[in-house]
């Protein structure tokens, strides 16, 4: 039975669960107009600290590891799966066997075969070393390699968010020969990687841009079209509305400007926007407590900070009511796990002073209760403007925040390393699961340091745990939303962090580059099928 095209995820999860039956496809023709030849030029805000993605989800990295490194499969616009570096799969009736058949002939850039060696070897470094790895192959017992292009994944329990889980960005197959024997989130492929992709990397200028080649010997000729991708570096919000306006860029993804600018762009000759390509990644903006510092380990400050913080102000203001103001860690945009009524704290500074009088945070003789430090992520304009209004805010209530900026990998290993923070304001992906994408923010065995984007708060609560870890295994849906229910009231109590809003995400993009957002995963993809249009 042929599951491919599949209507909606969800039969395609049932009937591959259920059935264990096999899927198999071609990838898609898209436009026959496709030429081979020129140059596209991606924009990014921040500059990402590794080029691929088997040890590190810094937000930029996801954008650049899938041009050189492949995931097993990759998926169009409703999440249902596709086939990659796998060209069929099969998953057994109880859900705790997937085989898949990978394609021959695959090279990785340095001419070396890519075999089922490769995927044993990544799955099991990514288990061990990616920030959502231990969640994502927690249930994993073993790989099989019966031949080279078999891989065989056994599971002691149900994974029912894994074949939704193997994309480039989130689960990249990278070559044992380059990896094994080492330290991989050292190893120096992760700054010039070597992969199966359609780009080869060339070179990286620190702190301006980075090079792709076509790959000539790219196992789906005659992609990639393009026969170079340039990433540039922009941190200015206001260099990269110039350069976007003229022209100087072709693909800029994430709401890459100034939301206020967004409108006068509308109006500029030659851009477009697009909206898809972001169902892989549903982020939200959250402040997160760092549990570990006596001040925050009381749960009546926390409170006091939900008093006093006001969503709708970062919504509205900040945000230009782009987005969405949220009461808790679900991005809307997941429709099936958001709880829309879950409980909330009102603006109100006479209970916040009340609670932080309680739990033994007088205000002192000049007016301050407790000086702490404020660190947002480098990334976007919403994040610092956001962090002053958060700032002005506790200043109403004896709290004096000052707020510090960094580089993206200084801002990693403060918090994620050296543990050096108060409290964060950042963007968090919930990807298309929330086992994968919230259960590493508050699972207490997902504290690890030194791995970055997991459970930064250090939070702990059993019963949260117990009820994270049962759905991560159940495969009747409807108990699995109810779990998650349960997980999202217990948090907006516990106030571990306080979720502000859906991040507004869409593409900027030069109307002469097509085919640039083909699937869920968007500019996040390959770009193997974008191509310059003709004049």
């Amino acid at each position: 039975m042929s599951l491919y095209p599949a209507p909606t995820r969800r039969r395609f999860l049932l009937a591959s669960v259920a059935l264990g039956v096999t899927a198999t496809a071609r990838l898609p023709a898209f436009s026959a107009a496709a030429t081979r030849g020129g140059t596209a030029t991606l924009l990014l805000a921040a500059e990402p600290p590794v080029l691929t993605t088997i040890a590190h989800t810094a937000f930029n990295a996801v954008y650049v590891s899938p041009k050189t490194t492949e995931g097993l499969l990759t998926y169009d616009f409703e999440l249902n799966p596709r086939p990659l570096l796998a060209k069929a799969w099969t998953v057994s009736p109880d859900g705790l066997t997937y085989t898949f058949k990978l394609r021959e002939g695959v090279k990785w850039h340095d001419g070396q075969a890519f075999t089922s060696a490769d995927v044993a070897f990544s799955i099991k470094t990514l288990k061990e070393v990616h920030p959502r790895g231990r969640n994502t192959f927690l249930n994993l017992v073993d790989i099989e390699t019966p031949d080279a292009q078999t891989a065989i994944l056994k599971l002691s329990k149900p994974a029912p968010y894994l074949i939704t889980a193997l994309a480039a960005s989130e689960t990249p197959i990278v070559p044992r020969h380059i990896y094994e024997g080492t330290k991989v989130a050292e190893n120096p492929a992760n700054l010039a990687p070597i992969g199966t992709g359609p780009f080869k990397f060339k070179e990286w200028v620190r702190g301006s841009h980075i090079v792709y080649e076509r790959n000539p010997d790219y196992w789906d000729q005659p992609r990639p079209y393009l026969d170079q991708l340039i990433i540039r570096f922009i941190p200015d919000a206001a260099a990269r509305s110039i350069a976007i306006e003229t022209g100087e860029i072709d693909l800029a993804p994430s709401t890459p400007v100034p939301l206020s600018d967004l409108e006068r762009l509308r109006g500029a000759e030659g851009l477009a926007f697009e909206t898809k390509g972001y169902q892989y990644q549903n982020g939200v903006s959250r402040i997160e407590f760092n549990l570990e510092r006596p001040f925050f380990k009381d749960v009546r400050v926390r409170r006091a900070f939900a008093h006093v913080i006001d969503r709708n102000v970062i919504h509205n203001t900040i945000n230009y009511g782009y987005g969405a103001a949220i009461p808790g860690p679900i991005n809307p945009n997941l429709a099936k796990w958001y709880v829309p009524d879950l409980k909330t704290y009102p603006i109100d500074l006479a209970a916040a002073e009340k609670l932080l009088d309680e739990a033994g945070y007088p205000r002192g003789g000049d007016g301050i209760r407790a000086r702490i430090n404020l660190d947002y992520v480098p990334s976007g304009e919403t994040y610092p403007r956001g962090s002053e209004y958060i700032r002005q805010a506790l200043a109403k209530v004896g709290i004096d925040a000052t707020v510090r900026s960094q580089d993206f990998a200084t801002y990693t290993k403060r918090i994620y390393t050296d543990r050096d923070f108060d409290f964060a304001f950042e963007g968090m992906s919930n990807l298309f699961d929330p086992t994968v994408g919230v259960q590493r923010l508050y699972w207490s065995k997902n504290f690890k340091p030194g791995v970055p984007f997991s459970n930064g708060a250090a939070y702990s609560n059993p019963k949260v745990d117990e009820l994270l870890e049962a759905a991560a295994v159940e495969v009747d849906e409807a108990k699995r939303v109810e779990q998650w229910s349960q997980i999202q009231r217990i948090l907006v109590d516990d106030v571990p962090a306080i979720d502000i809003v859906s991040q507004p995400e869409l593409t900027i993009y030069n109307k002469r580059i097509s085919d640039h957002t083909i699937g869920g995963e968007g500019i996040a993809g390959s770009l193997a099928y974008a191509y310059v249009a003709a004049s």
